[in-house]
């Protein structure tokens, strides 16, 4: 029996109370996301390829997705880099701001993020709801079976919070970050790539312009080839010596035995110099890491299994490296390390760099420094880098970093979904263009395209000339005939160092190289831990049959110091945008 002292009138309107103020407070509720999102909208996000309107839109559909993830705490992390100080700084509170959704965005060194990574995999802990992991990783995602794709939550559990804004078609890394089987395994984030770097300033006085021509035979300029970039290192270090009083050299690099010293050759020293075979993104059969694969299967590296990574393609680019750094660069460049090489160009003294990565375009901006010009023009620029004699048309040129999302099975699927919507606020239109204004790290062709990076671009030294034109095209990550990546990457640095400081000849370094790889394909093969495409090594037989076929490994040349070739900085624009139109 129901028993209430109150009238029933009275229970009435208590009860109608209650309900206005339940409205009320989920207005309050609502109010207070659509109040953060008008406010970093307008104070954060004020550069956008979209319309306020249009961004406002986009805001409003993360809170709506964001509700049943309300007060969860969310931890993703990436290595450490401008793009991702942004990321971690300004849109990760943004995000927690506009969907309640209690985001940290942790920064890690490159290695560590890896081993948390490698330690997720393996152990199915979950370690962080999701990572910015270079897309260098793709052949490993694609065999462990370890990630869930981007394809698979947005066909599936994330069907329903994928961003109807979110035009993969706008992304310009999205063949970097799919398989051979066409699956689609990270989002990009940020993708930068390694170009040549030069004084433009220098380039143009007439008075070494003249000088090079009467000693060379040919125009100072772009490089095309490697034989040009020697010419140019030697001229700098050799004949000019000084430049206003300050002593210059004609090359920088870096050759310390470090895990860093890796990285300056599996990104991709072979290719530039031709050691692979023709393909895009990546060589096939033979890949710019000198692995053969057959049918999506690695079958070896070393010559006597058809691989590359010792060929003579690949031991003259090794020979040059030693070479032009113990010739040309300054003497302590042997003894440094990425990132300390890094800053070097931008304190004045360095005429040119074959290998210089565009994440650095921030700090070579920087008022007062000695490559800057008072108005803030660059004295330097970026082009792309030359080839060496072994290189073909239709072979990728250089190596570019794709720094993308990447989701693992082993993350609880709540937690998974509620980190996806971070990874695509990351990425969305709403933030993309501010995001590429800070960290110079370009993913969508909409922002390369826009009027502010147009207005930039004088002050970005080649920047925005390169990404928006079809040469761009020809930089690549390291691709899918790597089959475990951590593994077999932590090997280049300990045998190239051999090289490096003359303890081993190029070739013997190489020689080391090509085995080890081959053991731990050997073990991956007996171990069987791969889910699909895992290696299946050809038997030893002699190197000469495969020199003696088409492609990669290529046998070695009778002249490998081809005539020299430059170009000039604004042909090369004018190609771009002729290609562009095109």
């Amino acid at each position: 029996m129901f028993k209430n002292n109150k009238h029933p009138k009275t229970l009435i309107l208590s009860v109608a109370i209650a309900a206005a103020s339940m409205s009320l407070s989920l207005q309050a509720y609502a109010d207070q996301y659509s109040d953060a999102a008008e406010k970093w909208v307008s104070e954060s996000f004020k550069r956008s390829t979209l319309s306020k309107e249009e961004q406002m839109k986009e805001m409003a559909w993360f809170t709506q997705a964001a509700e049943e993830f309300r007060g969860m705490e969310i931890n993703v992390v990436s290595e450490t880099l401008a793009t991702h100080e942004y990321e971690s700084n300004v849109l990760a509170k943004a995000f927690s701001e506009i969907t309640g959704i209690k985001l940290t965005h942790n920064l890690l060194q490159e290695g560590d993020v890896i081993e948390k990574l490698q330690t997720q995999m393996q152990s199915g802990r979950n370690i962080y709801d999701a990572y910015v992991n270079d897309s260098d990783l793709i052949g490993t995602h694609f065999r462990y079976g370890k990630v869930e794709s981007i394809d698979a939550i947005m066909n599936g559990a994330g069907k329903d919070l994928t961003l109807p804004t979110l035009d993969l078609e706008d992304f310009i890394g999205l063949d970097f970050t799919t398989g051979p089987d066409g699956v689609l395994y990270q989002l990009p984030t940020q993708q930068f790539a390694n170009l040549y770097w030069f004084r433009a300033d220098w380039f143009e006085r007439e008075d070494l312009k003249k000088q090079f021509k009467e000693i060379y035979g040919y125009d100072l300029g772009v490089p095309v080839n490697w034989s040009a970039y020697e010419d140019i290192a030697e001229f700098f270090s050799v004949h000019v010596k000084e430049i206003d009083g300050v002593k210059v050299y004609g090359h920088m690099d870096y050759g310390k035995k470090d895990p860093s010293l890796g990285w300056r050759f599996t990104d991709a020293w072979f290719s530039m110099a031709g050691a692979g075979d023709k393909g895009l993104p990546n060589g096939l059969p033979v890949d710019e890491w000198g692995i053969r694969v057959e049918e999506c299967r690695p079958v070896g590296s070393n010559m006597s299994r058809g691989g590359a990574t010792n060929s003579p393609a690949a031991v003259y680019a090794t020979t040059k490296y030693v070479e032009w750094m113990q010739k040309y660069a300054p003497p302590e460049a042997t003894g440094m390390t990425f990132s300390e090489s890094g800053p070097v160009p931008a304190q004045g003294e360095i005429a040119q760099q074959i290998f210089w990565y565009t994440a650095f375009t921030a700090s070579m901006i920087e008022e007062g420094l000695p490559v800057v010009n008072e108005d803030g023009t660059p004295k330097w620029r970026m082009a792309p880098s030359p080839h060496g004699p072994y290189w073909e048309e239709g072979m990728k040129l250089g190596y570019q970093d794709v720094g993308s999302w990447t989701f693992m099975k082993s993350t609880p699927e709540k937690r998974r979904l509620a980190a996806w919507l971070y990874a695509q606020f990351t990425v969305s239109k709403t933030v993309s263009l501010e995001k590429t204004v800070a960290g110079l790290t370009p993913i969508r062709d909409s922002d390369l395209n826009s009027d502010v990076m147009l207005e930039m671009a004088p002050r970005l030294g080649g920047l925005v000339e390169f990404y928006r034109s079809p040469a761009r095209d020809l930089w690549t990550p390291t691709g899918t005939n790597v089959p475990d990546y951590p593994k077999l990457a932590a090997l280049w640095w300990q045998y190239v160092s051999r090289a490096a400081s003359g303890e081993a000849t190029p070739q013997e370094a190489l020689d080391g190289l090509a085995d080890a790889q081959d053991r731990v394909m050997e073990r991956l093969e007996r171990a069987n831990v791969l889910s699909n495409c895992g290696p299946k090594l050809n038997e030893p037989r002699d190197p000469q049959y495969w020199l003696d076929q088409p492609g990669a490994p290529k046998p070695k040349l009778a002249n490998e110091k081809v005539q020299g070739e430059t170009v000039p900085y604004n042909e090369l624009l004018k190609t771009w945008e002729d290609a562009r139109k095109g």
